[in-house]
């Protein structure tokens, strides 16, 4: 990291690329302070404002991080219903999984006019297109590790006398559970890639809507401040869910 900060900044002192398409670190730092205090709406006038369009950054990054959590929630209680059902029924997913393939294939800017006109330019459309994003992975993972239980496994709780519902909750979920947490982690990972097309619309407060307008102003300090602010927010919530998932599956990867 140190060395790729010395080159960005060796590369922008030497004037190689112009401020406004690659601005130095320090305008990079200065945008991302001024978005996250009162400062003056112009040099030399006395008016102060708040942050940026408003709102302090963090606020931006909250707005974004409720609206994710609604949609990825969502995703979190339904993916895995229905990834267990199709896993266990067989005609359930030859009748559903080609649809399911078809949402994860479109791309979220291919649905959102759709979900506005629907839903309207509120938080409603933006919620319902990061449950879209998000959605496909945690079923597909879900289905992949029902169909992953060792057959033998299934095979000797019965012998042993196991009805039908200690074998769900003996075998099929323990042994699903790490499926569903990597299917989680995906899961969130696409829906931090959509959410500045999810705030394309009316975005603001949004740290994706932030980006996205201050790229339109050409404030390109700002938006590269957006931008590490949600990669970095990103691998943060990666990490939590590696961490939760430690705790929750400690037998992931033993026999």
């Amino acid at each position: 990291m140190g060395a790729f900060l010395l080159l960005w900044w060796a590369v922008t002192a030497a004037g190689l690329i112009e401020p406004l398409f690659l601005p130095s670190p320090g305008a990079v730092w200065d945008a991302f302070v001024l978005a996250n205090t009162w400062h003056p709406v112009a040099p030399g006038v006395d008016r102060l404002v708040q942050g940026a369009q408003g709102y302090f950054l963090w606020e931006h990054l909250l707005a974004s991080c409720q609206r994710i959590a609604a949609g990825v929630g969502a995703a979190i209680v339904v993916g895995p219903l229905l990834g267990f059902a199709m896993g266990m029924w067989r005609p359930l997913n030859t009748l559903v999984e080609p649809y399911l393939n078809f949402l994860r294939a479109l791309p979220p800017l291919g649905y959102i006019g759709l979900l506005i006109v629907w839903f309207g330019i509120g938080d409603t459309s933006k919620i319902w297109l990061l449950f879209l994003a998000a959605f496909p992975a945690i079923t597909i993972a879900t289905i992949n590790g029902v169909h992953s239980v060792p057959r033998d496994h299934i095979d000797a709780v019965r012998s042993l006398g196991a009805n039908r519902r200690q074998v769900l909750t003996e075998v099929v979920l323990p042994s699903t559970a790490p499926e569903v947490l990597t299917g989680i982690r995906i899961a969130v990972g696409f829906a931090w890639t959509t959410v500045v097309a999810a705030e394309l619309n009316n975005g603001i407060p949004g740290i994706g809507g932030l980006a996205y307008l201050s790229g339109t102003q050409l404030d390109t300090p700002l938006t590269i401040a957006c931008i590490v602010v949600v990669g970095i927010t990103a691998l943060v919530l990666d990490a939590v869910i590696k961490w939760i998932g430690v705790l929750a599956v400690p037998w992931k990867g033993k026999s």
